[in-house]
Parts: structure tokens; C-alpha cells; sequence
């Protein structure tokens, strides 16, 4: 389940300084490839080629222990692309403990949406550390991110772009996407409704992870935890963490988040699923001892229950390779 269980972690994009430029020459060549194939309809759907059957089958071979996410993500993702005229784009905003699978789901979103991928021109993917590094240029970055959103929207208008590290992103810049998140962004004839915008984080993934604890000292069954549960407190979460992007966002006071996505933490079965769909990635067969060895390497916590994985399955990969 970990996102390097299956090599398809999201490719990082152009340098912040570049957006600008690189938006118009990208526009500008993305425009001249997708308007043959498209000069005589009304709206152009670029490289997108929803494929369900195989994220359904992907998702349930891969993504252990989180049947809300999985769930959810299918429910909504099918009901947005099934209508032909959506009121608003699709936006989702992913949370939960490192390692639970949140960038390894987005992944397959891109991969399972697209022809080209997390390759595709028409996949945008942002992440504070590489393209908003600095506070002090917040203005800049409004700037940039704005022009850079609106052109590919220009250019294809169902397009993704994916914010990751949300909680390390300084409030106030994420405010520019506000007009294209609700109903009513429409410029040079671009249906900008059919965009996917996904954010991830790990905020809510402490209230996350103490209701299913709660849920487990009670004798719940894991399953049994419903969105109706978790919404609120990742909600609170957000609306309390200063340092998430969304923080006094006028996205959240708006509701344009179309769906809370909860990853749930991870405990050690789960952790051996990701072991075994490592191996198999290798072309290898499973080994008990490489597979104990692992496990035995993890932190698990509480102190008391040693019930989660402290890293969910992100380290599997790198922990496999020095056990073999």
C-alpha cells in the first residue's frame, strides 16, 4: 500500500521561478497537439481516459486497511465524470497519519485517469518545499500559482493538479484558487468545472488515529468507523492548524471541499500486506523471515497497545532491500 509500492510516486513540476514562461510555451504546444483532436467538439478531454475497472482492482490489490478512502474516492470520482455538466469541479482533500497511502492513492487517480499518467501535460503536481519554498515571496507565488492554473485550465480543462504537504504550506496562497473551485469560473470559453483539484496533508491524522483507537478499546470492528465519525474532528483539525494552507481559507468557510478523505492508521497486518505486495513487486517469493524482519524493525504505537505503524508503510520499500 505504500506509495513506492508500486513505483508511481507523483514527478515534481517545473520550478516556481519558471511558472510563468513555462505556462505559455506549455500552453502553447499542449494547444496545437490537443486542438487537432478536438477542433470540432465543444469541449476537449486532452489524454483523459477514465479507466474505473482498473482502480477499482488496483486500489483493492494494493491499498490495505482503508475502506472509508477507497470507498469514497470511487463513489465520488465515478459521479463526477458519469455528468456531463458538473456544477463545480471535483476537489478532494486527503488526510491522515505519513505512510497510510494518501500520496499513493493520488497517484493512481493520475495514472488511472489519464493516458500519459503522472506524465501527462495535463497533471500538475505542486509541492511546498520544491515550488513555494519561501514566505517572503508569498506575492510571487500568488502570481504564478494563479497564471499557472488558469493557463492549463485555458489550454485543457480537465486537467488535475495535485497540492501536496498542504500543512507545510503558508496560508493565504492557496486563496488564488478560490474563483476556480466554485461554480462560476468560467473564462474564454473553458469549462473549468470539469478540473480535479486534490490537496493532501497529514492534519486530522492525530483525531484520525485516536478514534480508531477508541474504536479498537471498545471492540469495534475497524470497518465499522464511519465518514460521519471523522469528518468533524479533520475538519476541526484543519480549521485549528495554522500552519495548513487552508487555514481561515474562505475555501473552507465556502464548503467547496466536495469530500474529507480519512486514512486510517495502518497496524501490523496491514504492514505485512505492504511487505508482501513489495516482494511481489520484486518478483520475488515471500519469505518469512525477511517478512518477520520487517515487521520486527517497525515502531508501532501507543506505548501501551503497539497498535499503528509510527510510519505506516513508507519504509517497507528501503527496509525490504536491507533485510534481503
Amino acid at each position: 500500500m505504500a506509495a513506492g509500492s508500486r513505483g508511481r510516486r507523483p514527478w515534481g513540476s517545473r520550478l516556481l521561478g519558471l511558472l510563468g514562461l513555462v505556462s505559455v510555451s506549455v500552453a502553447a504546444a499542449a494547444w496545437d497537439l490537443t486542438s487537432l483532436r478536438c477542433s470540432f467538439g465543444t469541449f476537449c478531454e486532452c489524454d483523459f481516459q477514465p479507466d474505473f475497472q482498473g482502480l477499482e482492482c488496483d486500489l483493492a490489490q494494493h491499498v490495505a486497511g482503508q475502506h472509508l478512502a477507497k470507498a469514497l474516492v470511487v463513489k465520488t470520482l465515478k459521479a463526477f465524470v458519469q455528468d456531463p455538466a458538473p456544477t463545480k469541479p471535483l476537489v478532494l482533500s486527503l488526510h491522515g497519519w505519513t505512510g497510510t497511502g494518501k500520496s499513493y492513492v493520488s497517484s493512481l487517480l493520475a495514472h488511472y485517469l489519464f493516458r500519459g499518467g503522472l506524465r501527462s501535460p495535463y497533471v500538475h503536481h505542486f509541492s511546498p518545499v520544491i515550488h513555494f519554498p519561501h514566505p517572503s515571496h508569498m506575492e510571487r507565488y500568488k502570481k504564478d500559482l494563479k497564471s499557472w492554473v488558469q493557463g492549463n485550465l485555458t489550454v485543457c480543462g480537465r486537467s488535475l493538479f495535485l497540492f501536496d504537504e498542504m500543512d507545510k504550506l503558508t496560508p493565504g496562497l492557496m486563496e488564488v484558487l478560490h474563483p476556480f473551485l466554485g461554480s462560476s469560473w468560467v473564462v474564454y470559453g473553458t469549462n473549468y468545472r470539469k478540473a480535479i483539484f486534490i490537496f493532501i496533508s497529514n492534519t486530522g491524522g492525530e483525531q484520525i488515529n485516536q478514534v480508531v483507537l477508541e474504536a479498537w478499546r471498545s471492540r469495534r470492528d475497524r470497518e465499522e468507523i464511519s465518514l460521519q465519525e471523522l469528518e468533524p474532528v479533520i475538519s476541526q483539525a484543519v480549521l485549528d492548524n495554522p500552519h495548513h494552507g487552508f487555514w481561515r481559507s474562505g475555501i473552507m468557510e465556502e464548503h467547496l471541499l466536495d469530500a474529507l478523505v480519512p486514512f486510517l492508521p495502518l497496524q501490523r497486518h496491514h504492514v505485512r500486506h505492504c511487505v508482501l505486495n513489495e516482494l511481489a513487486q520484486l518478483g520475488l517469493e515471500p519469505r518469512d523471515e525477511v517478512i518477520q524482519a520487517v515487521l520486527d524493525s517497525t515502531t508501532f504505537f501507543p506505548e501501551d497497545e503497539q497498535l499503528f505503524s509510527s510510519n505506516g508503510c513508507k519504509t517497507v520499500a528501503s527496509r525490504i532491500a536491507f533485510f534481503l
